[in-house]
């Protein structure tokens, strides 16, 4: 089964488009949508350094404060996950976010 070559340079022209299209949004994003993904990503660092803090100060006593201490531990670890979660996040919904938009665009001509 050949495949037309016009064709297949076209859809490579129209994904290309499209991507111009969505980096160019992207470095463009609306400072709403950032302060909102900052503000929760400095939540997150607030309250990691909070647990291995309180976490280490817990392990100065007896039990059960370090029992204390090693549970707010695995708490922070646990928001270290989180932390890389809130930027792919925001970087996927934004993404699909400007590509929807380039298709809307697209279909309206």
């Amino acid at each position: 089964m050949a495949v037309d070559t016009n064709e297949q340079e076209n859809r490579n022209e129209e994904n290309s488009s499209r991507e111009t299209y969505i980096n160019a949004r992207m470095q463009k994003h609306s400072p709403f949508f950032r302060k909102i993904y900052h503000t929760l990503y400095t939540i997150n660092d607030f309250l990691l350094g909070l647990w291995f803090f309180l976490g280490s100060v817990c392990f100065y006593f007896e039990e059960p404060w370090r029992m204390i201490g090693v549970t707010l531990f695995v708490l922070g670890s646990f928001q270290f996950l989180l932390r890389p979660s809130i930027r792919l996040f925001h970087e996927f919904h934004a993404r699909r976010h400007y590509g929807e938009e380039y298709d809307k665009q697209q279909s309206g001509q």
